[in-house]
């Protein structure tokens, strides 16, 4: 039976209910991309794919749904040989909502995430999100989030996941598919901004052996090593005092039954952005990332630091021009990325170009983005219904 069996079969059961409860406030709708590239055009590199995204959802008094599904093909072309193709059909989001004035409750299938940053996130921790992905694809969690929100525009989250077995975000493990993790977070308002606390607790699988022995060198077993408790918390805020700027911090300390120079992490970003008054509006944006691996907390260890800026520029009432730019310091690295996109009511084009390193060094990106690797450019066609 499926991981998720007991989502599934509640989610499935009320939106088969659902043509009772409010056949007038069903909606369907869909995208359908497609998109085709060549990079290092020496090694006669190349990449074709499409995807389609149907999407139903509803809405009856104080409940919601949403379900969809994420269905692609990718073919590669990699030093003159095509590879086999990939592709699958998954749930992409599954879940339904109570809702009142102050309060909602989400379970099943969906996509959580928050933090101040953008594009170097430490706060990234169920998603991953690609800030060059103009889609801006993502897999989902299963669980449960309720939010509570107060007249003072403060508001607290509380979570709960269960079945979430591969790693997201910045895990290098991922959870044990059967022991709940939970966590929360509360933000509160402050002049011209707000702050924000947010922990998490969860118990990863280490029964992967090939990756225990390639991260530790430890050669056992799959049952010889018991589940690594995880405990992280941050701290993030933003402020508007006319350029925008940001922190957001975070630890993580995870108890692994060997010595380990992951064992603590730490993150900090910090960032700023601004509209300049050029023409239509240049945007602007900067943030730095700092990290530091130790097996003891905080104490000193192995670190690394990346700086990324990005720029975006309408150029009409349909074109717009971007660039993101990153720096790694300790490899003395720079990735460039451009984007020129047209958007219609329906359609979407963008031309994507790249000018990167061949080895891929960048924190958190997306792996089905690893294509851009090296130089190269890329066209995608989008198409909403």
């Amino acid at each position: 039976m499926s991981r998720n069996l007991l989502f599934s079969n509640l989610l499935i059961l009320f939106i088969s209910q659902s043509s009772l409860l409010f056949p007038q406030t069903i909606g369907f709708r869909g995208q359908l991309s497609g998109w085709a590239g060549v990079s290092n055009p020496e090694d006669w590199n190349a990449t074709a794919g499409s995807r389609y995204v149907p999407e139903l959802s509803g809405q009856w008094k104080s409940v919601d749904f949403e379900t969809s599904v994420n269905g692609y093909w990718t073919q590669n072309r990699i030093n003159g040989d095509w590879l086999e193709a990939d592709s699958e059909t998954k749930p992409y989001r599954m879940w339904v909502r109570f809702s009142q004035n102050q309060w909602e409750i989400r379970a099943g299938l969906q996509k959580i995430n928050f933090g101040s940053a953008a594009m170097l996130r430490p706060l990234m921790w169920f998603d991953r999100i690609d800030p060059r992905d103009p889609l801006q694809m993502t897999d989902g969690v299963w669980g449960v989030l309720g939010r509570y929100y107060f007249q003072s525009n403060a508001n607290i989250w509380l979570w709960g996941l269960l079945g979430n077995d591969d790693p997201k975000g910045w895990e290098v493990f991922g959870s044990d598919k059967n022991i709940p993790e939970f966590g929360g977070r509360i933000q509160v308002p402050t002049s011209q901004g707000e702050v924000a606390f947010t922990l998490h607790h969860r118990e990863s699988s280490l029964m992967n052996s090939h990756l225990i022995n390639l991260y530790t060198g430890i050669r056992c077993p799959i049952s010889c090593l018991p589940p690594n408790i995880e405990n992280r918390f941050a701290l993030d805020g933003k402020w508007d005092i006319g350029p925008g700027i940001w922190f957001e911090g975070a630890y993580i300390n995870q108890d692994f039954p060997f010595e380990y120079y992951l064992s603590n992490q730490h993150m900090l970003t910090i960032g700023m952005d601004y509209t300049l008054g050029l023409g239509n509006g240049l945007h602007a944006m900067v943030e730095h990332l700092y990290i530091e691996f130790s097996e003891e907390a905080f104490s000193k260890g192995q670190c690394a630091r990346f700086t990324a800026s990005s720029i975006s520029y309408p150029i009409g009432l349909l074109d717009q021009i971007s660039a993101m730019f990153y720096y790694d310091w300790d490899n003395e690295e720079l990735y460039r990325f451009i984007n020129i996109q047209r958007m219609y009511d329906r359609w979407s084009l963008y031309l994507m170009a790249f000018w990167n390193p061949d080895t891929f060094n960048l924190p958190q990106m997306n792996q089905a983005h690893t294509f851009f690797a090296g130089k190269g450019i890329q066209f995608m066609i989008v198409f909403n219904h």
